[in-house]
């Protein structure tokens, strides 16, 4: 399992350069276009940050939504990644991306 999946499936925030600030559950990685994609996505707004154009929190959750990287200002994880539920060490498993998210969903 590379680094960059053990976190598919975390609940994430972000800031934008825009210093829009968004949580989502991480769904994909793309480092060919270099974009982060978000699940069940809430905008909490600019929350103070200094900006020409502060924006308000929305009550909003969307399904996805795709960031492109280089507008990314920082993000880091809401909670730490989880176990792979049960399931024994086997070299076989790629990843447990569908349980992750699943279990994920359910606390939100």
């Amino acid at each position: 399992m590379t680094s960059t999946n053990l976190y598919l499936g975390c609940k994430i925030w972000l800031i934008s350069k825009a210093n829009n600030r968004y949580e989502g559950i991480l769904y994909t990685i793309d480092k060919v276009n270099s974009t982060i994609v978000l699940a069940k996505v809430k905008c909490f707004g600019t929350e103070g940050r200094f900006t020409d154009r502060p924006t308000p929190a929305r009550d909003d959750v969307y399904d996805y939504i795709t960031f492109r990287g280089s507008d990314i200002k920082d993000m880091s994880l809401c909670e730490p990644p989880r176990a792979h539920h049960g399931l024994p060490p086997d070299p076989a498993i790629v990843q447990t991306f569908w349980t992750l998210i699943w279990s994920t969903w359910q606390q939100l």
